[in-house]
C-alpha cells in the first residue's frame, strides 16, 4: 500500500469553506494550537542564538514590524528552498523552453506531508526544505509558523489584490487516518479529509479529484491527474492550490500595446505583444551580474512582480546557475525608485511536471521508497508500509495590460517602436526570470523563467 502525493498549482482558484477547531488560527497562541506528530526531529547542530553571527546581524534590520522571527525565518527557509529547487528544474529542462511553479506551494504540501513522517525520512523533509535553518525549534513547531505566515500571505485587510490557498486531503474509506493527522492537517492548513473509495472505484475517485481541482482553479485547470495513476493501492492524494488575481499599480496602457520582436535563445526571434509605459518604479543595475532588476507592483503594494533581465550578450542560464537566494535579497534591496521606460510582452504559460526526480536529488530519497519511506503518523495504527509514489505540480500564470489575470482584448498592429531619449529603459524582449513574492516577507509565491512568451 502506497501514499500518492500531488500538488495542483495555480494561478486560478478559489477559497475552500474551512472550519477551525480554533476561532481564529490567526491570533491563536502556540498552546492554543497543539501540535503532537507521532515524531519530531531536532537538529542536532547547534543553530546560532538570536543576535549571534552575521546573518543574524544582517536579519535584524530587515524583519518586518510585528513579525515572528521564526515566520521571517521560514519565509526564508521557503525561499532558499525554492531557488534551490528551481535551479535543478532548469538544469533538468532545456534553456529555450519556459518554468512556471509556485515553491511555497510545494513547500506547505510536503509540510503537510512531514505531519506524518518519522525517522531518516523526517529529517530529509527538514533538511531539503530547508526547515531545520530555523532556530532553536523542532519539527513539530513548523507548522504553527506556517500558520502564522498562511495569515500574513492570505488574509489580509487589503483586497486589492487577491492570494488565496486552498488545500484538501481525498483519503480511502475503508481507513482510519490518524486523528493527530487529520487535526492538524485542518487546524493549521485547512486541509480537512474526504473519503474516496479508491479500491473500488479508481477512476470515479480521480474524476471526483479533478473536478474538485477544476472548480477550485476557475475551470482553468482539468484533468490533471490522467488514467490509471490512481489505482486500488492509493491511500491519499493530498492537493495544495494556490490563486492569485492582481492588478498593476500602475497599468499598462492598451493603445500601447504593439506586435514586436522577441529575441529567443539561439538566435531565434518571434514576434510578440510588447505592452510598455513610462513610470517611477524600483529598479537597479547590477554591474557584477551584469543583470537589470525590476520591481512591478500590483494594488495594494504586498504583492509584486520581480523581473530579472541578462544584459543583451550574457545567457539567462548563466544567471540561473549563479542565483542564490542571498544574491537575490541583495539584488532586491539595491533597488531605487526612478523613472523608467517599461516594455514587457503579454504573455500566457502554462507549466506541469512531475517533483520527484529533482527532490531526490536533491536528497529527499527514502519518502519515494517503499521499503525505506517512514510515514507511521497518518493512518491509525502506525501502518508502516506507506511512501510516496509520485509528486505532481501543475502552474498557469498571464500577463497582461490590468494585471496578472483577465485576458484583455487589443488591437495590435505591426510597427517599429524607437526607444525614447534619455531615459532608462527596461526591455524584456529576451529571456528574464520573473518572481512573484510578497513585498514585506520576501515570501517568494510564484517563479518561472520565460524563454517564449510567443503566441
Amino acid at each position: 500500500m502506497h501514499l500518492f502525493v500531488v500538488l495542483i498549482i495555480s494561478m486560478w482558484g478559489a477559497v475552500a469553506p474551512q472550519q477551525h477547531r480554533v476561532e481564529d488560527i490567526c491570533t491563536a497562541k502556540p498552546k492554543d494550537v497543539p501540535v503532537n506528530p507521532i515524531c519530531i526531529y531536532r537538529n542536532p547542530e547547534k543553530k546560532p542564538q538570536e543576535g549571534e553571527g552575521p546573518e543574524a546581524d544582517q536579519a535584524k534590520d530587515k524583519i518586518p514590524e510585528f513579525t515572528n522571527r521564526r515566520v521571517w525565518e521560514l519565509s526564508k527557509a521557503n525561499s532558499r528552498f525554492a531557488v534551490i529547487f528551481y535551479k535543478y528544474m532548469a538544469d533538468s529542462k532545456s534553456d529555450q523552453g519556459n518554468i512556471f511553479m509556485s515553491p511555497l506551494s510545494i513547500s506547505t504540501a510536503f509540510a503537510m506531508t512531514k505531519l506524518g513522517a518519522c525517522g531518516d525520512t523526517l529529517q530529509q523533509l527538514m533538511e531539503v526544505f530547508q526547515f531545520d535553518t530555523i532556530t532553536e525549534k523542532t519539527s513539530d513547531q513548523i507548522h504553527f509558523f506556517f500558520a502564522k505566515l498562511n495569515c500574513r500571505l492570505y488574509k489580509k485587510a487589503d483586497k486589492s489584490s487577491e492570494l488565496i490557498s486552498a488545500n484538501r486531503l481525498f483519503g480511502e474509506k475503508s481507513l482510519v487516518f490518524n486523528e493527530t493527522y487529520q487535526n492538524i492537517s485542518e487546524v493549521v492548513y485547512g486541509a480537512k479529509l474526504w473519503p474516496l473509495n479508491f479500491k473500488e472505484e479508481p477512476e470515479q475517485s480521480r474524476t471526483v479529484i479533478n473536478d474538485w481541482v477544476t472548480n477550485k482553479t476557475e475551470k482553468r485547470i482539468t484533468e490533471v491527474i490522467p488514467q490509471g495513476v490512481i489505482d486500488e493501492n492509493t491511500v491519499l492524494v493530498l492537493v495544495n492550490t494556490i490563486y492569485f488575481k492582481g492588478h498593476w499599480k500602475s497599468e499598462f496602457p492598451v493603445h500601447n500595446t504593439k506586435l514586436e520582436t522577441f529575441y529567443k535563445v539561439g538566435g531565434e526571434t518571434c514576434q510578440v505583444p510588447m505592452m510598455y509605459q513610462e513610470a517611477k518604479f524600483h529598479y537597479a543595475v547590477v554591474q557584477n551580474n551584469r543583470v537589470h532588476i525590476l520591481e512591478l507592483p500590483y494594488k495594494g503594494d504586498n504583492i509584486t512582480m520581480v523581473l530579472i533581465l541578462p544584459d543583451r550578450d550574457r545567457l539567462l542560464l548563466d544567471v540561473e546557475r549563479e542565483l542564490t537566494s542571498e544574491k537575490l535579497q541583495e539584488w532586491l534591496s539595491s533597488m531605487k525608485e526612478i523613472l523608467l521606460s517599461v516594455y514587457l510582452p503579454r504573455f500566457r504559460i502554462e507549466d506541469s511536471f512531475s517533483l520527484k526526480e529533482n527532490l531526490q536529488k536533491m536528497g529527499l530519497l527514502d519518502l519515494f521508497k517503499p521499503k525505506a519511506a517512514k510515514l507511521p503518523g497518518i493512518v491509525a495504527d502506525n501502518r508502516t508500509d506507506l511512501y510516496v509514489s509520485d509528486a505532481f505540480h501543475k502552474a498557469f500564470l498571464e500577463v497582461n495590460e490590468e494585471g496578472s489575470e483577465a485576458a484583455a482584448v487589443t488591437a495590435v498592429t505591426i510597427s517599429g517602436r524607437s526607444f525614447p531619449l534619455n531615459k532608462v529603459v527596461f526591455n524584456a524582449n529576451r529571456p528574464f526570470l520573473l518572481f512573484i513574492r510578497e513585498a514585506a516577507l520576501n515570501t517568494i509565491i510564484f517563479m518561472g523563467r520565460i524563454a517564449n512568451p510567443c503566441p
